[in-house]
């Protein structure tokens, strides 16, 4: 493969992932009859024989539910932290770029029918998402999931490939290299400015 170029590509899954377990929202891309969807969705990783699977859920009048159900075939991106490089950033002369660590997976979508499954997702992801310290847990008798499950579909994802898209200065020199690396971790610093900003300007849109 000549695109991305070998420097850029991420060669071992588990690194994969571990992205896709920091960054679980991912956004699902379907294709059916010419009409490309899309929908972000959080979704857990479970180890199997093969690549492993993913599992998540979507509001059952997402229309992108009809895709899953017509066509198996799904592609996934996770996207890690990114940022721009300014060339005053590197100690050598070099061009402005953009660096990020993205996950593409190709896989095989299966719906899943059976709600007490369903809950279960629900249960686990809850437990995945709060982490090791969680303030919130999710009881099987919870009223509001069980009034909510006839409004939800679940899913896996038989993971069939994957390609790790890891553009961070890899053909730059070590000292470059590390420039490059703080100069995500200072953008990475700012995003609370940015969600002060994001949510200063957001307009709801109303009803038709």
């Amino acid at each position: 493969m000549h695109y991305p170029p070998a420097h850029h590509q991420e060669s071992n899954f588990e690194n994969i992932i571990a992205l896709m377990k920091l960054y679980p929202l991912a956004t699902i891309i379907t294709v059916k009859n010419e009409t490309i969807l899309s929908t972000h969705t959080p979704l857990v990783y479970q180890a199997n024989k093969g690549l492993g699977r993913l599992i998540g859920h979507l509001d059952k009048y997402n229309p992108q539910i009809e895709h899953f159900r017509s066509s198996e075939k799904v592609e996934l991106i996770f996207n890690g932290p990114q940022v721009y490089i300014s060339p005053s950033v590197y100690g050598t002369t070099q061009l402005p770029t953009w660096n990020y660590f993205k996950a593409h997976l190709k896989g095989r979508i299966k719906i899943e029918d059976d709600q007490e499954k369903v809950k279960q997702s629900l249960i686990n992801m809850t437990v995945f998402l709060e982490g090791e310290n969680p303030s919130y847990t999710l009881e099987s008798n919870n009223p509001r999931m069980a009034a909510a499950l006839d409004y939800i579909v679940g899913f896996t994802i038989e993971i069939d490939s994957w390609e790790g898209k890891y553009k961070i200065s890899q053909d730059k020199r070590k000292d470059d290299q590390l420039r490059a690396k703080k100069a995500m971790q200072i953008a990475a610093q700012k995003t609370e400015e940015a969600i002060e900003l994001l949510y200063s300007l957001h307009q709801t849109k109303s009803k038709a």
